[in-house]
């Protein structure tokens, strides 16, 4: 059942809803409960006798890819999966367009990359097919793959390297005519890191694409450090996050809708007559949850930023701050949007943003009080039942990082829980167009999983 976030959760019903679920987390953190679902949801999780993905009962996994395996092109499947997209490519088949999240200034990155451990099969990949490589004439290991998946047959069909050279692609979003926009979440140089051109870009990779696609920065679009992307449908503008503690919120709109590269206007978010506006709340005395600001924007100039100044300079004209924007999702007339250490403990979150002809309204949709309901939610999407999935990512080894289902009334539930060694964030939730499947990724050890379940038994 699909339901409308635009009529799920909006205004004095918002306010109330997530007022009470931070009640709620500080009741639970005063009686020093342990970790426990705030709605039903799915019900208890079942520990994984493999020990990778722990999920409610009813509920089944499929690794359908994983770092280290040999695509059709020769090369290996890249490390630190990251932000993915689903697309539909007709007669059950989809193509999944996956980040990977590998430094180009990170030797250990580089051993991650898709031409191995040892560099044994980079000779496989044409420097002059990525966008940029290091000084010794090797691609850079950071890129997108695309995995082809049948989801009748279960089986994956075929993956190759999509796009090559670049630098530390973490998310990104996918756009109305079919392609994914993938994320550079770098400001590298070649005056600091072992690399020749700057990076800090967006490219975009159509799913279609069979092979590696010409890699184009839409330079337009702002150079900073990029987390995600979605786009309005209806008027074609680009939303924007930027993963710093002090980053901003931008948006673009493009000269032509649907054609990023011919360039448009890059802006910033500005909370009105509140020049420089705090959304980040980490003092507790900026907003409360269910708050909403009304808000403008303005156009920024130099946005190839050489000086990687862009924030620094926006705020400086009156851009509001967001603690470290990441996950963005378009749904419905609206979009949602972490901010992965806002709040007073620094633990996440969830900004809603409805644009208006004068502007737009911004509200606290939903803030962490207690770690163990909600915790440095990161990636996120919009399920097929109306509810948020949200991909957890903290640092920590002894609280491990969950998938969260928020419900419109603003509980927060277990999808499942990662127990493998290390603890990786879980990143790249995307569901298939019929809504059967969850797919997702797990950073370390580098896994794609396709979650199967009873999806419309969730219990509030």
């Amino acid at each position: 059942m699909h339901l409308p976030r635009r009529d799920l959760l909006t205004g004095s019903a918002a306010a109330l809803a997530f007022s009470g679920l931070a009640r709620y987390a500080r009741a639970q953190a005063a009686a020093g409960e342990t970790y426990r679902n705030e709605a039903h949801g799915y019900g208890p999780l079942v520990p994984d006798p493999n020990r990778l993905l722990d999920l409610p009962e009813g509920f089944s996994y499929q690794v359908i890819s994983q770092s280290g395996d040999t695509m059709d092109d020769g090369l290996f499947v890249p490390g630190q999966p990251d932000g993915m997209g689903c697309f539909d490519l007709g007669g059950g088949k989809v193509a999944l367009v996956r980040n990977h999240e590998l430094k180009g200034s990170s030797g250990l990155h580089r051993n991650l990359g898709p031409g191995g451990f040892h560099q044994e099969r980079i000779g496989r990949l044409d420097p002059a097919r990525g966008y940029d490589t290091y000084k010794d004439g090797r691609a850079l290991p950071g890129g997108t793959t695309t995995l082809v998946y049948d989801l009748e047959s279960r089986r994956t069909l075929r993956q190759h390297l999509s796009l090559a050279g670049t630098s530390t692609n973490c998310a990104g979003g996918v756009t109305p005519w079919g392609s994914w926009l993938t994320c550079e979440e770098t400001e590298e140089t070649p005056a600091d890191a072992d690399v020749t051109k700057s990076h800090g870009y967006v490219f975009e990779v159509p799913a279609s694409a069979a092979g590696l696609v010409d890699p184009v920065p839409l330079k337009a679009m702002g150079r900073f450090d990029h987390e995600a992307v979605c786009i309005d449908p209806g008027t074609g503008v680009v939303y924007l996050t930027e993963d710093q503690n002090d980053g901003l919120f931008y948006r673009f709109i493009p000269t032509r809708p649907g054609r990023l590269a011919d360039g448009g206007r890059l802006q910033a978010m500005v909370v009105r007559d509140r020049p420089g506006f705090d959304t980040r709340n980490q003092d507790g005395a900026g907003w409360a949850v269910g708050d909403e600001l009304a808000v403008t924007w303005i156009d920024l100039d130099e946005v190839e930023s050489p000086k990687a100044d862009l924030r620094l300079r926006g705020h400086a004209d009156g851009a509001a701050l967001v603690a470290r924007g990441e996950g963005i999702v378009w749904a419905d007339g609206e979009l949602y949007m972490t901010a992965t250490s806002g709040g007073p403990l620094r633990r996440g979150q969830i900004l809603r943003y409805v644009p208006t002809h004068d502007g737009g309204r911004l509200q606290l949709f939903l803030e962490s009080a207690d770690e163990r309901v909600i915790n440095m939610g990161d990636n996120l999407t919009v399920a097929p039942w109306g509810h948020l999935v949200v991909c957890e990512d903290n640092y920590s080894r002894d609280i491990r990082n969950h998938l969260k289902g928020v419900t419109p009334d603003g509980r927060v539930y277990t999808i499942g829980r990662n127990v493998f060694t290390g603890n990786g964030e879980f990143a790249g939730a995307t569901f298939s167009p019929d809504g059967q499947v969850l797919f997702v990724n797990i950073m370390y050890p580098g896994v794609t999983f396709a979650i199967r379940g009873p999806w419309t038994s969730v219990r509030t």
